[in-house]
């Protein structure tokens, strides 16, 4: 069977909404003049390259396409004929679904002829607020296009340290402590001098678990003794950090959860595994477990956080964001999603405030360190302190310029 593959011309002139084809536009001009020249004429072409085209397509679909008798017409071959049948049937049958594809490919491309448009690509752990963000910045007045891809923190920002986005949302405990599990993997991938902060939300994470919560869960230590079936997330994701350091500070190990290795790419897919009744219960963002009709027991307060690079603040997409963060119309709309409040939204903070793992002083490489000698399943400590010289770029302050 041959393939169809589609293609779409860009450019200042208008036309229908169809999907051409060189091949068929051939045999339609040899069809309506009754030679080659005719055709060659017909499109503004050279008989030379008409001839030519009609051999090469012959070979390419194995039939032939011409009846080619001296001193008569030519004319098209029963299988030629079929194949204007079908490109008819498909352009009369499917105009509707062209004509809406070819609106949303104008629409698109319109965005980059646009100059008080922008686009700002997001690698980010996934989140709902995240998602009703990216509908806040379509509206007309903000004129800001987010491509956001929902993916691990750690892959997040690993994604912006590689130049393959310019924001990477992730998130932490509202309070990171300086020996925490949050620090030994992100701090190697975050460099103060580099990297900035931007204030975007507090949110709630918690156990997800059936209406009425019938199994009693109110910690991580009853999902343990009580040997509920569980549902994680994937390792590399910030939620599943999260649970690690919570696991620890409960002095308990994967070990003692009762399907702590069966994972679930997103927050949504958890509350699906609940719901089903394929896990007593779940990790993840109250926000997901009330949209389900799920009961929700919390556990830590977080804050999410959006990174980018230093250069990147002054950048006009980068700017609309910080606005908008800012406006009073997306902070009441972040507070009505469950779990979630303003947490210095549109700000550019000090890295060292709210990750405060650095310590500005030279200090030589270490083999190992408190918090570095027993490290969590999965985890690496990766990065050393800073030096003295990164020191200046922090000052603590927060203003939506900061450099």
């Amino acid at each position: 069977m041959h393939r169809i593959r589609l293609h779409y011309t860009l450019g200042p002139d208008g036309g229908p909404a169809r999907i051409g084809n060189p091949l068929l536009d051939l045999l339609q001009a040899v069809a309506a003049t009754g030679s080659i020249t005719g055709a060659a004429r017909e499109l503004d072409l050279s008989y030379r390259h008409v001839w030519g085209e009609l051999r090469r397509w012959e070979g390419v679909l194995g039939h032939g396409l011409i009846v080619w008798e001296k001193g008569q017409a030519a004319r098209l071959t029963e299988f030629a004929a079929k194949l204007l049948w079908a490109e008819r049937q498909a352009q009369a049958r499917l105009l509707p679904q062209i004509e809406a594809l070819r609106a949303d490919l104008e629409r698109a491309f319109a965005v980059a002829f646009d100059d008080s448009a922008h686009v700002l690509t997001f690698y980010a752990s996934h989140d709902e607020a995240l998602s009703c963000l990216r509908e806040e910045a379509l509206a007309e007045t903000q004129r800001l296009h987010l491509d956001i891809r929902f993916t691990g923190s750690v892959d997040a920002i690993r994604a912006l340290n590689e130049g393959r986005c310019t924001l990477a949302g992730f998130h932490t405990m509202d309070t990171p402590a300086a020996g925490s599990l949050a620090r030994r993997t992100y701090k190697p991938l975050l460099r103060p001098g580099r990297h900035k902060l931007i204030g975007f939300a507090r949110r709630t994470q918690g156990l997800i678990v059936a209406r009425g919560n019938p199994l009693r869960l109110a910690s991580l230590a009853d999902v343990a003794r009580r040997r509920a079936r569980f549902a994680n997330r994937v390792l590399g994701s910030g939620t599943r950090v999260l649970l690690d350091e919570l696991l620890i500070d409960a002095g308990l190990a994967p070990a003692d959860i009762a399907g702590y290795d069966r994972t679930e790419p997103s927050h949504a897919a958890v509350a699906e595994a609940v719901e089903s009744g394929e896990a007593d219960a779940g990790f993840g963002i109250e926000a997901t477990a009330r949209a389900r009709g799920l009961d929700f027991v919390p556990l830590a307060q977080e804050r999410y956080h959006l990174a980018c690079l230093r250069d990147a603040l002054e950048q006009p997409a980068t700017q609309a964001l910080l606005r908008l963060l800012r406006t009073e119309r997306w902070q009441t709309r972040l507070a009505a999603i469950p779990g979630y409040a303003a947490a210095e939204s549109g700000e550019v903070l000090s890295m060292r405030r709210v990750l405060p793992w650095w310590h500005y002083r030279t200090v030589r490489a270490h083999a190992a360190s408190p918090d570095s000698a027993s490290l969590h399943p999965g985890y690496e400590e990766a990065g050393t302190s800073c030096s003295p010289d990164e020191a200046p770029a922090e000052s603590g302050t927060r203003s939506p310029t900061a450099r």
